[in-house]
């Protein structure tokens, strides 16, 4: 019970910090500039989550060839790049790092 109350405290106070941003925002006219960034925020937030995962392991910046996390992600880049198709990238992306795991034993 005590988890559920603590989920739900996170749950109101993340909502009730930015439920009135939202609606404040929502209701003005924001520069054209303030709107070209704006359109940049997911892209860097998913970079922001997703390069720790990616280019460090065990504490350390992991460049090799045998973090399967940086394969897997080099070749789903590419594919993303080229055929700009979301099924096929997600589903290469994880095939090579299955494949890179089994195979390189990272």
């Amino acid at each position: 019970m005590k988890d559920f109350i603590l989920i739900a405290l996170m749950m109101l106070v993340t909502f009730g910090v930015r439920y009135p941003v939202l609606a404040f925002v929502g209701r003005m006219n924001l520069p054209q500039w303030v709107q070209r960034a704006l359109k940049f925020v997911p892209v860097a937030v998913l970079t922001a989550l997703c390069a720790p995962i990616v280019l460090v392991a065990e504490g350390e910046i992991n460049l090799s060839i045998n973090n399967a996390y940086l394969v897997a992600s080099v070749v789903a880049i590419l594919i993303a790049w080229k055929t700009r198709h979301l099924l096929l990238t997600i589903l290469s992306g994880m095939a090579v790092y299955v494949f890179w795991r089994t195979v390189m034993g990272a």
